[in-house]
């Protein structure tokens, strides 16, 4: 159900590796949860972040919702599509709908982030 090759965060963001690059986006089952997306506020290129630091917010037709960076990097760029059509992230949360990219600041960060299977027992946990 989740895509196999992403990391995944208990606040339900995935994070994409590519080489020392990474994309960041929220998961299926988070965009399901807020609903129809109206805004994205996303960091400027250029700012470092700390994992699990507030990266920006997404505002839904129901909230406003704060989106954590999974792991530190530096923001190499964020997805401009979303200005315009924030409902991206509804409609292809890991593919069109992705927010930033970062340049990452320690792989082995990475060591402390899900993988799909263990993401969807942890979404299992949620809904009992």
């Amino acid at each position: 159900m989740y895509p196999a090759n992403l990391y995944y965060t208990k606040d339900h963001e995935w994070l994409k590796v590519e080489g020392e690059e990474a994309v960041v986006g929220i998961t299926d089952f988070a965009q399901q949860q807020l609903g129809d997306i109206i805004y994205a506020e996303l960091p400027p290129a250029g700012k470092d972040l700390e994992a699990h630091q507030v990266l920006g917010s997404l505002e839904s037709v129901k909230s406003v919702s704060d989106i954590y960076c999974p792991v530190s990097g530096e923001v190499l760029g964020v997805n401009s599509e979303l200005s315009q059509a924030p409902d991206l992230i509804n409609k292809d949360p890991y593919g069109q709908g992705w927010l930033v990219r970062l340049k990452l600041k320690d792989k082995a960060e990475l060591d402390a982030l899900m993988k799909a299977a263990d993401y969807e027992k942890y979404l299992e946990g949620l809904e009992h």
